[in-house]
């Protein structure tokens, strides 16, 4: 039965940081203030955990329906452009890889240009996989330049997203949103109003005695879950059997002369190390098993792996990988910690608020809360986070190392039938088992077989269709275009300089 609202709508958003003032931004942008009053609550007594400052191509997306000069942005966040992510170690010791942003090749005649390539590679052929990506070679050449909108249809072209700080990103979301109407409220929240009978959220009282109502409640308050989990007990799935680190620690440090176009990931005997690096500084940190590895250990590992001199000491963190198994629950919506956490290794965690973001504005409630809309709701947000998980598993599961207990746990780990069944078909045919709206497409899945060792027994008959020499001269072509593009491109460094330096450096 749908629940009543009143005649005059009012969302209410708690907590800032990145998701909260993203929620504010793309809510004010798109409705425009006919829906509602938006409101922000917020206290600066309470930090923010700030440290997702690597994202993927889809906040593209965000951006352009903001209206966001990229230029603009890239400066006040001290951005620099993302290639992908290159993984070391991860398969097995001195070993790496590439996970590229956009395509390998292009369809041939309707069949996956990856079947052509392993036909090629079944007659000795010695290509890399990564040589017709124009992502991949333009990162390991160390150059960026976004594709020219004059350029030739049907040539090479370059997906990006970016390294941002995670502050200065809230506060430039924060500007645009109390510009476009949103109101911002000051005040730690101290109790939680719920109506009598349905439990639905009413009201939040503030320390400073303010009391905010609302119709419609988006819970942005972080691991604390304050509304979501404290309040209404949405139940929390622990998936940390199949993804067993726990904890983090971050620090940032200074920066050399080059800025690499990509992330990097450097599997540890406990964990996994990120490099994040920003135009003022590298962003850094190691996530890790708390059964493997003492606090102590990981501070000092992740300390002395560093490029440059820390600017903070390691900042801890805790978790637990898994989501809330309804992110709608009653009148309250669930986004970024708060919903779930998808620990950093593919850069997923602002995208998991953009998405929920732009389900439930799909989804806002015209007259009241139908229980079928915030079913669909939970259902789609499951869908995704279990595509999202399954992904993740795939890095720690497909690897050859067994120097560490945590890499032989991962390696003999039981994993979900769904991701046994990737596997087993892309292992037999080289086929990618996808579906409808998954958020890593082919080339993300073949990139990540491939690189930790999942190969196939065979690839698609229809790639024998055309000639040795009529596939040999394609694949030439195809390698040819992206490396000269590549080369015509300035460094990443260049290209900041040139078009989107930051104003002046900013403390860390």
């Amino acid at each position: 039965m749908a629940q009543a609202m009143r005649n005059t709508r009012k969302i209410v958003i708690v907590g800032g940081g990145t998701a909260g003032w993203m929620a504010a931004a793309v809510l004010a942008r798109v409705l425009k203030g006919r829906y509602g009053a938006i409101e922000l609550v917020e206290s600066e007594e309470i930090g923010i955990v700030g440290v997702g400052e690597a994202t993927i191509p889809p906040i593209q997306f965000l951006n352009h329906m903001l209206g966001i000069d990229e230029i603009d942005f890239v400066r006040k966040t001290q951005a620099t452009f993302k290639l992908g992510i290159e993984f070391v170690d991860w398969t097995r010791l001195n070993h790496r890889y590439f996970h590229p942003f956009g395509p390998h090749g292009h369809t041939i005649d309707a069949v996956s240009f990856h079947h052509y390539w392993m036909r090629l590679r079944s007659q000795g052929d010695t290509s890399d996989i990564g040589d017709y990506s124009p992502s991949t070679v333009a990162a390991r050449m160390g150059k960026f330049q976004p594709t020219a909108p004059d350029a030739r249809p049907g040539g090479p072209t370059i997906a990006y997203a970016y390294h941002f700080d995670a502050a200065l990103y809230a506060q430039y979301l924060r500007t645009f949103a109390e510009h476009h109407g949103v109101k911002r409220t000051e005040g730690r929240i101290v109790e939680v109003a719920q109506r009598a009978g349905d439990g639905f959220i009413e009201s939040l009282l503030l320390d400073n005695g303010t009391r905010v109502a609302g119709d419609l409640f988006v819970d942005c308050s972080g691991f604390r879950g304050l509304l979501i989990g404290q309040t209404l007990k949405a139940e929390y799935e622990d998936w940390s059997h199949w993804l067993p680190c726990d904890r983090a620690m971050a620090v940032p440090c200074e920066g050399g002369a080059e800025i690499t176009p990509y992330t990097r990931s450097t599997a540890r005997a406990a964990g996994w190390q990120w490099r994040i690096p920003l135009q003022h500084r590298i962003g850094n940190g190691y996530v890790y098993c708390s059964r493997f590895i003492s606090d102590d250990e990981a501070a000092a590992t992740l300390l002395a792996n560093l490029d440059g001199k820390p600017l903070a000491d390691p900042r801890p963190l805790r978790f637990t990988t898994g989501r809330r198994k309804n992110s709608w629950t009653k009148n309250c919506v669930a986004l970024g910690l708060a919903s779930g956490f998808m620990e950093p290794l593919e850069s997923t965690s602002i995208h998991l608020v953009q998405s929920g973001l732009f389900r439930m504005v799909s989804l806002l409630p015209r007259d009241g809360f139908e229980q079928a809309t915030v079913d669909e709701y939970n259902r789609l947000t499951n869908i995704e986070y279990e595509q999202i998980r399954d992904f993740l598993i795939l890095h720690y599961h497909a690897v050859e190392r067994d120097d560490s207990p945590l890499w032989n746990y991962c390696r003999t780990m039981a994993i979900p039938e769904a991701l046994r069944h990737k596997m087993d078909l892309f292992r037999a045919r080289g086929r990618v088992a996808r579906f409808d709206d998954q958020l890593f497409v082919e080339p993300s899945w073949l990139a990540v077989f491939l690189g930790q060792g999942v190969w196939p027994q065979s690839y698609d008959p229809v790639a024998d269709v055309l000639s040795d020499a009529e596939v040999t001269a394609r694949l030439a072509r195809i390698r040819e275009a992206i490396r000269r593009m590549a080369e015509g491109m300035p460094t990443h460094r260049d290209f900041i300089n040139r078009h989107c330096r930051a104003d002046r450096p900013v403390a860390a």
